[in-house]
């Protein structure tokens, strides 16, 4: 039997949750040094998945049950089988991307929360449980287990929010995002079933493997009814427009470590969780609604950025960033080609890290100065010169500054956006790509502008404006563990834009067996549309005799 390295790395936050709460009250220093360890041993067993399957990429062709059985971080163990329910988790190369990412921003969150001292056994325990969610769901094979990690990741927002939140809006904010998110998981939950139940017609077990229903062949007529709310179940949570609006006012109202979570992680498991069983068990409703759904992207991509111009509350200006920069991800998967899904795939790693460093920065801030008002900001690169040049950074990222993450993730996305508009089928509402795609493109490139504009504002005003000594004078100094945090998030932004091989290559892969399966069923969608052309025409001319 092969060492259960992706069972540790989910499995570990939990057992680390359970002894937490079993400690006293007063061993809260303990609290965060199992919090702690865990991390480090998460990140441990994450990077040795991720550099021992980047070694080993899967040959060109290989299909995703293939990809994800023939690995040797496969483990399958019985559940429930009289219904199809088991145990199953494996990564491809977007989920062991995606696993490491989780690790990585985890580990940033305990040590930002070093200092939290209001019931820190339950923060890190329930913090705990919150990575221990997004990590089973990357993992996860089958789609029960899928739904219940996916479930224990939400759960504990409402209770962390409400808690330890920003005290004006925690409640209202901490209701708002809980029913969002579980109104749209009850939604893919009804779609799952409905694929379930399908199994059946098509010769095939009642099962919840993923590996089964990838390779399903499911009726248009299915796939296209039931693609919308399987799609759009799991993008609430990557806040797709529109029903995005929880979003920002969850960002704001969270603990630091929380919103590190919530923008660095936890809405990517919204965009992989659409693209794992949405897009690709459904390729046919995929290229029939993508159509539809990248205009509604390129409203997230242009709406996020200009509300995020108007914000003057640092946390509402990133919370509202991340919206636009989400708009991107499913931009690149609505592109059905490899570019734009691989630039899918590293915008939210690259995205990831750097709303974390973002959010870092700015609760460093707050707790310091008791404000995140940029009007009453000012000079803080006097006394917090390691967040300025952290921001100045994570700012040049969500700008696609070359050189750093954010343009290794951009440009493929927008060049496959143009190269879109060689696809021609009718999809949903008649809606033709060849007729649009690169007049989404050109529409979306000036939210880049947009976005530089209200970075460079916001540094401008917060760290480079004058320093008022008095009003400062009790300003703490950044400590040593928030200098190691920063400087990680920083280190990882630098080294993918430098050397995007890194990553690159390991996202294609993962990614190549659902563009596959799109080339075939936009092949198909071609086809049906030249048939019904020339049918309608023979029937013209026979009406004419």
């Amino acid at each position: 039997m092969e060492f259960p390295y992706l069972s540790i790395i989910a499995l570990s936050p939990i057992v680390a949750a359970v002894i937490i709460l079993l400690l006293p009250k007063e061993r809260g220093e303990n609290a965060r040094m199992l919090a702690l360890a865990a991390m480090i041993l998460g990140l441990m067993l994450s990077v040795y998945v991720y550099m021992a399957y980047s070694a080993n990429l899967p040959l060109p062709g290989t299909s995703w049950p293939e990809m994800i059985t023939n690995n040797a971080f496969f483990e399958e163990h019985p559940w429930v089988p009289s219904v199809g329910i088991n145990y199953i988790v494996g990564v491809d190369g977007m989920s062991a991307t995606l696993v490491l990412l989780t690790s990585i921003v985890g580990l940033g969150g305990v040590l930002i929360s070093w200092s939290i001292d209001d019931r820190p056994r339950e923060f890190f325990a329930f913090f705990m449980l919150l990575v221990a969610g997004v990590q089973g769901v990357f993992v996860a094979v089958d789609a029960f287990l899928l739904f219940f990690f996916y479930e224990l990741a939400v759960l504990p927002m409402y209770v962390m929010i409400v808690i330890w939140g920003w005290k004006q809006t925690r409640e209202y904010a901490a209701m708002k995002l809980t029913l969002y998110l579980l109104i749209g998981s009850f939604v893919s939950f009804i779609a799952f079933l409905v694929l379930y139940f399908q199994l059946p017609e098509q010769g095939l077990p009642l099962t919840f493997d993923l590996r089964v229903w990838s390779e399903a062949n499911f009726p248009f007529n299915v796939q296209t009814a039931v693609f919308l709310p399987l799609f759009f179940g799991f993008a609430v949570l990557a806040g797709t427009f529109p029903f995005h609006n929880w979003s920002p006012d969850g960002h704001v109202a969270a603990p630091t470590a929380v919103s590190m979570i919530h923008a660095g992680v936890l809405m990517k498991l919204g965009a992989y969780a659409s693209m794992r069983v949405g897009i690709q068990i459904l390729p046919e409703g995929t290229v029939y609604w993508m159509p539809f759904v990248i205009l509604l992207t390129l409203i997230n991509v242009v709406y996020g950025s200009l509300i995020a111009m108007r914000q003057r509350d640092m946390k509402y200006l990133i919370g509202y960033s991340s919206v636009s920069h989400m708009g991107l991800v499913a931009m690149g998967f609505a592109t059905l080609n490899m570019k734009g899904f691989t630039g899918a795939g590293v915008q939210m790693v690259s995205h990831g890290v750097m709303t974390a460093l973002f959010f870092s920065v700015v609760g460093m801030i707050y707790d310091r100065a008791h404000t995140r008002d940029m009007d009453q900001l000012s000079g803080m690169n006097k006394v917090f010169s390691w967040g300025a040049v952290a921001f100045v950074i994570g700012g040049l990222v969500s700008m696609g500054m070359p050189g750093l993450s954010g343009f290794i993730a951009e440009f493929p996305i927008f060049v496959g956006l143009w190269e879109g508009n060689g696809l021609s089928f009718n999809g949903a509402f008649g809606l033709n790509p060849a007729n649009y795609y690169r007049w989404i493109a050109i529409v979306a490139i000036p939210a880049v502008v947009i976005t530089a504009a209200y970075i460079l504002r916001a540094v401008g005003t917060v760290f480079f404006g004058e320093y008022d000594a008095e009003k400062w004078h009790d300003m703490r100094p950044i400590l040593p563990i928030d200098k190691l945090t920063l400087a990680m998030f920083v280190a990882i932004l630098i080294v993918i834009g430098v050397y995007p091989q890194i990553i690159v290559p390991i996202v294609e892969s993962g990614m190549a067996p659902v563009v596959e399966r799109l080339n075939g069923a936009q092949q198909a969608m071609s086809i049906l549309d030249t048939v019904q052309i020339g049918a309608a025409n023979l029937l013209q001319w026979l009406g004419g005799i």
